[in-house]
C-alpha cells in the first residue's frame, strides 16, 4: 500500500511546515484581537458565539500541526518538532506526549473492537439473557434510550459528545477498547494505572500534565489581573469548546457509519483497520484551516508519516490504486453526524464483521 503511494509524498518541507503555521497562527490571532474589542456584555451574546465559532475553527489548524508534530511528520528536528507541538497542545489544554501515545495505539489497532483506541463501540446483546441485562455484557457505551426515540436520543448523543467527549477521554479513557483499563492522560499511576501508559512513558505523561497546568495558571492569572472570568471565558474558553467539538466532529466521522465495519480477532489486520477509515466532503474554507485532515486521512492512516501538505497527491494515488478499498462519502458531514449520532450504537457480529444495528 505504501509503494502505491508517490516518494515524493514523505518529504517534509520544514519552510512549507513553518508557513502553515504561521498562518494559522496570524488567522488566530487576528480573531482573537478582533475579540478585544467586542463589549462584554449579554446584549452582545450573538456576536461572541459567532467570535468562538470562527476563532475555534480557525484554532483547529493549530490543534492539526501539533497533531503532525506528535508524528514526526512537521520537522527533521526532533527538538523543533516536539516543542512547537508541546506549546500548541498545551495551549488548548491537551497532553501533549500522552496523546502522542494514545494516539499511536490508535493509529496500530484502527477499528479493532477489542483494542482499539477512541470511539470504539460497544457489542450489542446477541440473547435475550443478554437483551435483559445489557450492563452486564456491553463492552462500549450502552444504547439508545428507547423512551426518547431515535432523534431524541441523536440530539443527547451529540451534545454530550461534543461538549464533553474530548475531556471523558483524556480524564477517563471513554470510548477506549476494553483491553486496557480506562486511562488517564494526565496521571498514569493508580488509581488510574493502565497498560497505556507502560513505565517508560510516566516521564512524558508528567511533562504533558505540567504543561497543561501551567497554562491552567496562566489562564487564573489572566482572570485575577482583570478582576474577572469573564474575559476568559468569553476569549478562550469559547473558542476552545469549539475546538473540542470540532475534534469530536472530524474523528468521530473518520471511523464511524452505519456501513462502517469494525473486527475482532482473528479477523482483525492492521490494513482491513486502516481502509475502513473515511474520507469526507468538508466545506473547501473549512479544509483549509483545518489543513485537510477530514479530506485526506485514509492516506494518514495509510502512513502518518505523510505531511498534510502532500497528503492530496498520497491520496490520488490511492484512491486510483485501491478504488475498491478507498472510502469516500459525499454525504453533508453535518448529515452524517448526525446520521451517527442516531445509528451508530452497538454492533453485532457477521460474516462480514461487525455492523451497527438497532
Amino acid at each position: 500500500m505504501r509503494a502505491a503511494i508517490p516518494e515524493e509524498c514523505f518529504r517534509i518541507s520544514l519552510p512549507r511546515a513553518l508557513a502553515h503555521l504561521a498562518a494559522s497562527v496570524a488567522i488566530v490571532g487576528g480573531l482573537v484581537a478582533l475579540g478585544t474589542l467586542i463589549p462584554l456584555s449579554w446584549a452582545w451574546l450573538p456576536v461572541w458565539l459567532l467570535y468562538a465559532v470562527a476563532t475555534g475553527t480557525a484554532a483547529t489548524g493549530l490543534w492539526v500541526i501539533a497533531h503532525e508534530c506528535g508524528h514526526g511528520a512537521f520537522a527533521r528536528n526532533a527538538v523543533l518538532q516536539d516543542t512547537v507541538g508541546f506549546v500548541l497542545h498545551s495551549a488548548m489544554l491537551v497532553p501533549y506526549f500522552s496523546w502522542q501515545r494514545s494516539h499511536g495505539v490508535h493509529h496500530a489497532r484502527t477499528n479493532h473492537l477489542d483494542e482499539g483506541e477512541t470511539h470504539v463501540p460497544g457489542r450489542a446483546p446477541a440473547t435475550p439473557a443478554e437483551a435483559a441485562d445489557p450492563a452486564g455484557t456491553a463492552d462500549g457505551p450502552a444504547r439508545r434510550p428507547a423512551r426518547l426515540g431515535p432523534n431524541g436520543a441523536a440530539a443527547v448523543t451529540l451534545v454530550r459528545n461534543l461538549l464533553l467527549g474530548w475531556p471523558a477521554y483524556l480524564l477517563f479513557g471513554a470510548s477506549s477498547g476494553p483491553a486496557r483499563a480506562q486511562a488517564n492522560h494526565f496521571w498514569p499511576v493508580a488509581p488510574f494505572r493502565s497498560e497505556l501508559f507502560p513505565a517508560r512513558w510516566h516521564a512524558r505523561v508528567w511533562a504533558s500534565a505540567a504543561g497543561v497546568l501551567a497554562v491552567l495558571g496562566l489562564l487564573v492569572a489572566w482572570a485575577v489581573a482583570a478582576g474577572s472570568v469573564v474575559p476568559v471565558l468569553a476569549l478562550y474558553v469559547g473558542p476552545l469548546l469549539v475546538v473540542n467539538a470540532w475534534l469530536v466532529t472530524i474523528t468521530w466521522l473518520q471511523h464511524t457509519d452505519v456501513d462502517i465495519p469494525h473486527y475482532a480477532e482473528p479477523e482483525w489486520s492492521w490494513a482491513l483497520g486502516a481502509f475502513q477509515t473515511v474520507d469526507r466532503p468538508y466545506l473547501p474554507v473549512i479544509d483549509w484551516l483545518h489543513h485537510r485532515i477530514g479530506t485526506t486521512h485514509v492516506a494518514h492512516h495509510i502512513d502518518f508519516r505523510i505531511p498534510h501538505y502532500r497528503a492530496r497527491q498520497a491520496t490520488v494515488a490511492l484512491r486510483e490504486a485501491f478504488p475498491d478499498w478507498y472510502l469516500y462519502d459525499p454525504t453533508p458531514v453535518s448529515l452524517a453526524l448526525w446520521r451517527v449520532a442516531r445509528d451508530c450504537h452497538a454492533v453485532q457480529e457477521t460474516p462480514e464483521g461487525w455492523f451497527f444495528t438497532d
